[in-house]
């Protein structure tokens, strides 16, 4: 089957400075992909890149076969950025947060009976369809990024793109995101997450890349097979070259 994501010698650079250096990886309907790797390894500039925050400058980039540059389905891909505040320090419910999610079908024409049932799946999914009323600003901060995994299912995408899913969330959040996943690969929905460790989500991961200095250092098949000491703990040290540069200004 021809993948839903290709990357073929990717590279990219931020502040003039390259972070991706030629990476290689694809991702096939219903296949769930983990990069791993030490912060500052190019994990999230990848899944960055693949969502078009951030430009290729060099290697192929596909999304469903088509080349990124003329990739224009964007309602295909759900994605989930690094937690922060649901909000963003906007005064909004939950159930209009997670309804924004059907803006890239939508647009901003009012929502149907179609989307608002879409909303009510995703809120019964992820265990807040009794706060739908309440305020984001009430919430934990696990419940913050449980609503951010609805907003992203909302729009019943092909292929669900997560930016660091586990990071700072409780384990109760974490187990509501496995059972989550669950749910979404059995309908075939393809799955890429950067994560710093397995966690309950290790059972539902078919490959892992693991990636260091910007290259894929090597692909394993079986995660569960990875050493403790592993290169996505935080202790492995970037060389020097990878060491972001004082930056000034607006980013």
């Amino acid at each position: 089957m021809e993948p839903v994501i290709s990357l073929t010698g990717v590279t990219a650079e931020l502040g003039g400075r390259p972070v991706l250096r030629g990476i290689d990886f694809d991702v096939r309907p219903g296949e769930v992909v983990a990069l791993l790797g030490a912060n500052g390894s190019g994990k999230s500039t990848a899944v960055r890149a693949t969502v078009g925050q951030v430009p290729v400058t060099g290697g192929e980039l596909r999304l469903f076969g088509t080349p990124v540059r003329r990739f224009r389905d964007w309602a295909r891909l759900g994605y989930v950025p690094q937690r922060s505040t649901a909000a963003g320090g906007v005064p909004a419910t939950v159930r209009e947060i997670v309804s924004a999610g059907r803006l890239a079908r939508r647009g901003l024409r009012p929502l149907g009976r179609a989307d608002r049932a879409a909303v009510d799946r995703a809120l019964d999914l992820i265990g807040l369809a009794d706060r739908a009323g309440d305020s984001v600003n009430a919430l934990s901060g696990g419940q913050h990024q449980r609503v951010l995994i609805a907003r992203a299912l909302t729009g019943e995408p092909d292929v669900l793109i997560m930016d660091e899913p586990l990071a700072g969330v409780d384990l109760a959040s974490q187990r509501v995101l496995a059972e989550t996943l669950r749910a979404q690969i059995a309908g075939g929905t393809a799955v890429l997450l950067v994560l710093h460790e397995l966690g309950p989500l290790e059972p539902l991961i078919d490959r892992a890349v693991v990636l260091a200095h910007g290259r894929v250092e090597r692909t394993v098949e079986h995660p569960a097979q990875l050493p403790e000491a592993h290169a996505c703990h935080p202790e492995d040290e970037l060389e020097p070259s990878a060491v972001a540069k004082l930056q000034t200004g607006i980013l």
